[in-house]
């Protein structure tokens, strides 16, 4: 048996779990104080507090971090690489501490793992990185030349999910096409074309479906046109276009339980916003049945949104007649670490080096 930690920092919190190999025995999430954190100038000036955090969660369960021999972290701040699991090396630290795509904290992650192993030995590793990069070359052309696509996707949650889909089926991840949707306050839609996520939408940058907290995709036109309306200043666009869009802006809420309950009491202009955003969804997976040439295995739907029978039986209407659809609702983002974990630990995935050079540095002509 393995003890492993997990470490994901967020936002405004740090989730925490331990696992016994796949068993979970410990998880909470800690939550900072916005005050605090305004304190520091810089996401990475957090790290002696975000660690306390974590090693105070631990103490006061009674969890010696003497007795844990893997600690997986969310990973972030690296150059785009192939998804898979990391070893955390000097290299991969000097990036996380700079925060190379821009400050997030879950470049922190990898920093405390590396603090735990200096102190009490192990192997520290980071699973699935959010800038996690399979794109085919093909996908990342757009109409000008100076907007190439870029890959940010759920990719933690997304790979997980594909490999459970293939475990539970008796299947080769590197084997089958997948098209996996994630439903939570972002919307990925992927293609997963034999073990690699080939193409999706980009959540961070605004493409895909609108979501409960986002626009989605919309006429490239009119955005302009409202850019330079002079009714919004920029970071209050960007706020509209990328937290406070989608449900929140037609119905003023996000709570998809509080769109289904007024759907339910008969708000017709609920049930169209809401039916919009499903149907926008099932359209990106459509497109990504193209992408896989129709030849698609299983289609997975995943996150938060999934635990609705209204979400799933809607998206499973339009889109039963690619592939069979499976409900695998939730995120498994903690479980994803430990899982990436326990591969190396068993010796099924060899731990790669982070070398620092993206996967893609451009087109070449």
């Amino acid at each position: 048996m393995v003890r492993i930690l997990a470490v994901n920092p967020g936002s405004t919190s740090t989730k925490i779990a331990v696992f016994d190999d796949d068993r979970e025995v410990f998880a909470q999430t800690v939550d900072h104080d916005v005050t605090e954190l305004k304190a520091f100038a810089h996401v990475q000036d957090q790290l002696a507090y975000r660690k306390a955090a974590v090693d105070q969660a631990l103490a006061d369960a009674g969890i010696d971090p003497a007795g844990i021999g893997l600690f997986a972290g969310r990973g972030g701040g690296l150059v785009p690489v192939r998804g898979g699991v990391f070893k955390v090396t000097p290299r991969l630290l000097q990036d996380a501490r700079i925060g190379v795509p821009g400050e997030h904290p879950a470049q922190l992650a990898s920093q405390i793992c590396d603090l735990y192993v200096q102190e009490f030995g192990g192997l520290a590793v980071i699973v699935n990185a959010p800038d996690t990069d399979e794109y085919d070359e093909i996908a990342r052309v757009t109409g000008l030349t100076d907007i190439p696509r870029q890959s940010h996707i759920h990719a933690l949650n997304q790979k997980e999910i594909a490999l459970r889909y293939c475990a539970a089926r008796g299947l080769a991840y590197g084997a089958v096409n997948l098209i996996v949707i994630h439903l939570g306050g972002g919307i990925s839609v992927a293609a997963h074309r034999q073990g690699a996520m080939v193409d999706a939408n980009d959540i961070i940058k605004g493409e895909g479906p609108m979501t409960p907290n986002r626009a989605g995709q919309l006429p490239s036109l009119d955005l302009l046109k409202l850019c330079y309306s002079g009714r919004y200043p920029e970071k209050q666009l960007k706020d509209r276009l990328s937290r406070a869009g989608g449900l929140m802006d037609h119905l003023g809420t996000d709570d998809a339980r509080e769109v289904e309950r007024r759907i339910a009491a008969g708000d017709g202009y609920a049930r169209l916003v809401y039916e919009a955003m499903l149907y926008q969804t099932a359209k990106y997976a459509g497109a990504m049945a193209a992408v896989l040439r129709g030849e698609v295995q299983g289609i997975v739907l995943t996150g938060g949104l999934a635990h609705s029978d209204y979400v799933t039986g809607y998206l499973t209407g339009y889109l039963a007649w690619i592939a069979p659809v499976t409900v695998m609702a939730g995120e498994f983002e903690m479980a994803a670490l430990a899982a990436g974990a326990l591969r190396v630990a068993r010796g099924q995935e060899e731990p790669r080096d982070y070398d620092g050079v993206p996967v893609w540095t451009g087109f070449t002509h």
